[in-house]
Parts: structure tokens; sequence; C-alpha cells
């Protein structure tokens, strides 16, 4: 018979107990059952799939459908730079040592591409655009300022040469005017004619005044410009054997203002050699110009002498130049005019030859040369002549190729540096 009553919450709890432990068995039973038929056909996984999913990467990483891990992102994320690998000391200092070398090789081939280039010409066939500052015989101009006492007024100061030979005359120009150049009165008030202070003996010979004037002569371009001009022949005015540098002071007054300035000049009273004015011209075999300029030497030496050439416009085109020793007595100057400069530069035939100038150069004092009369103006007119009669070739001189031998074995070695990583002697 089936008890009746109420019965107690121990009791009860006591009953379903028994009753839920014949069912887990079952509830296991089914849940392998499921497991087994979702993964029909596949083969158990192994012991380092097990290890991978069991991993905390794995176990954090999403699941696809079915239970399959998503495989974790290669590489850094997007827009972060992967990290450089890390270098020990030992890296770190080739790295640097290689980096150095490599800036060294590039640094010695412009050095190399530079000096080929620059000596591309002879040393004494230049292009006139190397040397604008020497394509004009000097006369030099340049402005001063009258005084420091805080005038605008300054001083235009010129000569119409710096090199003065025997009975050859000088002249001297000074203007005055402000700050925006428009011209003041002016008045030199006084000149004087001496050695310079720096010359050896200076004080020997007593100075010597000069007088500046605006009326027109004597040199003096203009009468009344306000331009006053000073003649100076140092031959029959006080200098008639000195050699060496002259100087010319100047007292100028300007209104209420008053200053000074001074002018220097370079004497020779007797020329060393003198240019008899012939000029032979000759194609060389090697492609090149030649002007040979006669010269009647007085004292053998080294002489330097220079010309300008313009095209047959008068545009400057080279800049040529002589500097050998010279034996007493009738010679020739051989001033060379580069072939491959002419076809660089493609002037007009013909060519012309001006303004040329010389000295001797002496080996010690001061001065340092005695000065030969210059040629001014065209001297010569060549002929015309096919570009195709000059030549190329690059200058190759002793000097030259030595330079680049020794740029070259420079190059050389530290390219061995970097191929050979391998730091240089000491």
């Amino acid at each position: 018979m089936t008890p009746t009553g109420t019965v107690s919450a121990p009791a009860s709890r006591m009953r379903h107990a028994i009753w839920a432990v014949p069912l887990i068995p079952l509830v296991l039973g089914g849940m392998g059952w499921w497991w087994m038929d979702s993964e029909a056909g596949a083969e158990p996984p192994g012991e380092d799939a097990v290890m991978e999913a069991s991993s905390p990467s794995a176990m954090a990483a999403p699941r696809k459908p079915g239970g399959a891990l998503d495989a974790p992102p290669a590489g850094p994320p997007p827009g972060v730079a992967a990290p450089a690998p890390a270098h020990g000391p030992e890296e770190a200092e080739r790295d640097a040592r290689r980096e150095l070398w490599e800036r060294r090789l590039a640094r010695a081939k412009e050095t190399l591409a530079a000096y080929m280039k620059a000596t591309r010409y002879p040393p004494e066939s230049r292009p006139a655009s190397e040397h604008p500052d020497q394509m004009e015989l000097a006369e030099p101009e340049r402005t001063h300022p009258l005084n420091m006492d805080g005038s605008d007024i300054q001083l235009r100061l010129k000569q119409d040469r710096v090199f003065v030979v025997g009975d050859e005359v000088v002249h001297f120009f000074v203007g005055c005017e402000d700050a925006r150049r428009v011209p003041r009165p002016c008045q030199v008030v006084s000149a004087l004619a001496h050695e310079a202070e720096h010359m050896p003996g200076a004080g020997g010979v007593p100075a010597v005044p000069l007088v500046f004037t605006d009326d027109g002569a004597s040199g003096d371009a203009l009468a009344g410009d306000g331009t006053f001009t000073g003649r100076f022949q140092p031959s029959k005015q006080g200098f008639p054997i000195y050699s060496g540098t002259l100087r010319v002071d100047v007292q100028v007054r300007s209104g209420s203002a008053e200053g000074a300035a001074s002018f220097d000049i370079m004497y020779t009273p007797s020329p060393p050699a003198l240019f008899t004015g012939g000029v032979r011209e000759v194609l060389s075999p090697e492609g090149s110009l030649q002007l040979y300029l006669g010269i009647q030497v007085q004292k053998a030496g080294r002489y330097v002498v220079a010309g300008r050439v313009d095209d047959e416009s008068g545009m400057p085109f080279a800049h040529v130049s002589f500097n050998e020793e010279l034996k007493r007595g009738e010679q020739e100057v051989k001033l060379t005019i580069a072939g491959n400069l002419v076809l660089d530069e493609v002037p007009t035939f013909p060519l012309k030859l001006r303004d040329v100038e010389g000295f001797l150069l002496k080996e010690r004092g001061d001065p340092d040369r005695e000065l030969m009369t210059s040629l001014r103006g065209y001297v010569h007119t060549t002929k015309d002549y096919p570009f195709e009669s000059f030549s190329p070739a690059e200058w190759q001189g002793e000097e030259r190729q030595r330079y680049l031998d020794e740029m070259n074995r420079e190059i050389i070695e530290i390219q061995r540096y970097i191929e050979q990583d391998e730091p240089p002697p000491p």
C-alpha cells in the first residue's frame, strides 16, 4: 500500500537525488553520440593540435562555425612598422663603419669628377667665363666714404691703369656723390705722390705734388662735369729710377665736409723685355691653335705673359697665358688656344687677340716683378678655321695625370674596404 500523509522536505530532496543518479549516464551518453556525429569522418586531433588548442592565444581566438579556430594575423597590425631586428654592438659598429666609408666613397667620386672637369683645358688656355676679372686690363673703380663724421658724401675714384712702365702716363679721377649716387659739389684740395709706406726704404725719395683739374684738358674728359682729373708721369715727375709701388694721396672737400683717399700704382722705370708686335699663328697637329708673339728679351729669366681672345663679334672667348724661362735675345712667346675649348665654346671666327701684358718674375724682393709695356687694344686677327680642324681631346699634362692616378687609387681603396667589410689601417 502506498503510505499516506505529508512528506518532510529532507525526505523529498533525498528521493529527487536518488532518481537523478540513474539519469547521469544517459545524459553523458547522449552528448557523446552527438559529438561523434558532428565529427564523423574526421581524423582525431593529434597531441600538437591539442596543445595548440589549449594555448592561451588559441583559447582567446574566435572560433569558426564547427568549432575551428581562426588563424592569428601574420605580422604587426596595419599601420604599425615591424620592429627592426636587434643588433649587437659589433653589428652596429660594422653598419656605422660601412655608412661612413660609403659617404667617403661618394665624396671621393665627386672630387674626381670636379677635378676632371676643371682641368680638361690646359692651364694656359682657359674660357673667359672663368676669369671675368682678368678679361680687361686693370682700370679699378671704387667708392670711398669722404669721412667718418656722419656725412653721406662718398668719393668715386678711378684710374686708367695700375701698371706703369717707362714714360707712360697714368690718370686719376675723383668725383663726389651722395648715397643715391647724385653728384655733389667736389674739389680736390691737394694731392701728393710718394713711395708707398710698405716699400723697403720708403721715404728716400721726396714726395711730389700733383694737380687735379676739371677743365677738360690734360686727360680730363669734360670741363665742369664735377669729375677732377690728375695726370702723373713718374719718369718725369720725380721718380725716374724708382721701381716699386707709388701712392697718390688726395684731400677732397665737398661743401663743409672734407676727407682723404689714395691711389696705388706699380712702376718699372725700364722694361726687361719688349714685344716686337709680330704674331705668327700655327694650327698644330694636336688640334690646337698656337699664336707666337715676338719678344726682345733684355734680361733672361722667367716671364709671365697674358692676353685676351675675343670672337669675331668682340665677345670675350678665352684667357691665354705663358709662363716659362726665356733667354736673352729675340724670342717667341707661345699663346695656346686649346682645340677642345674651341669645340666647347663654339666662337665665331676669326678670333682676335688683344690687351697683351707681361712681366719678368723676380725670385726675391719687393716688388716681385719688372713690368713690360703692354700691347693695348687688338694685336692680331686669326684666319678662319673649320671646327673639324680642332681636337676634342682633354689636356693630359703630367701634373693632371698624377692627381687623377692618386684620386682613382683612393676610390679603389675605399671600395675594397666596403666590399671586404674591413676597418681601414690605423
